[in-house]
């Protein structure tokens, strides 16, 4: 009949939709994290103190490392939080997604305490604001995560075929071996998931 629709297409869609998710949630945690990882390690401050003459003046460079060490400390981990995201599934997902939002909420935090901080020397306030929009695209991205974290799918389901149920096909010979070199491909590829050589038997 015209109006039938395939039983699949709807579960292949939204598995296309949560990998999208997936994409983006991720790629804003790289970015923010990244972001203050890099904005951290330039030079927020400087103070010059003058000498008698003739010596010259010295000059002291801060970077936003120096000024406040636990801001890049949280950025790394959210960095390496991003991957944890593509490596884990369901519930622990969205635990990781939660740890990435408090880590780029305290990030957010650092980079707008120092906007405003009274740091000794000449200050260069647009890297604290670099670090706070990336604090708040990472806890963005862990927002996202820890709310519908738990329905993408895993990394190996890319390599999962959606099953095609009804019609009254013949069950040959041909369907017959059409269906186990199906079940053996992704034996293979849930092996290799596994971290083991399907090969070696």
């Amino acid at each position: 009949m015209s109006g039938t629709t395939d039983p699949s297409a709807g579960g292949g869609n939204s598995t296309r939709a949560g990998r999208r998710e997936l994409t983006y949630a991720v790629l804003l945690c790289l970015a923010g994290a990244g972001l203050a990882v890099w904005a951290a390690t330039r030079t927020w401050a400087v103070e010059v103190t003058p000498r008698p003459v003739p010596l010259p003046a010295l000059r002291e460079e801060r970077s936003g490392a120096a000024l406040l060490p636990w801001l890049p400390a949280l950025a790394v981990v959210a960095l390496a939080g991003a991957g944890a995201v593509l490596a884990t599934r369901r519930g622990l997902r969205r635990a990781v997604g939660l740890v990435i939002l408090v880590l780029g909420a305290a990030v957010a935090v650092g980079g707008g305490y120092a906007l405003t901080a009274a740091f000794a020397g000449e200050v260069s306030r647009q890297w604290p604001a670099l670090c706070l929009l990336g604090g708040v695209l990472a806890a963005v991205g862990g927002g996202w995560t820890a709310l519908r974290g738990a329905t993408w799918p895993a990394m190996g389901a890319r390599y999962e075929r959606p099953s095609r149920g009804g019609g009254t096909t013949s069950g040959g010979p041909e369907a017959t071996g059409a269906a186990a070199s199906t079940r053996g491909t992704t034996d293979a590829w849930d092996a290799l998931d596994r971290g083991e050589d399907p090969t070696v038997s």
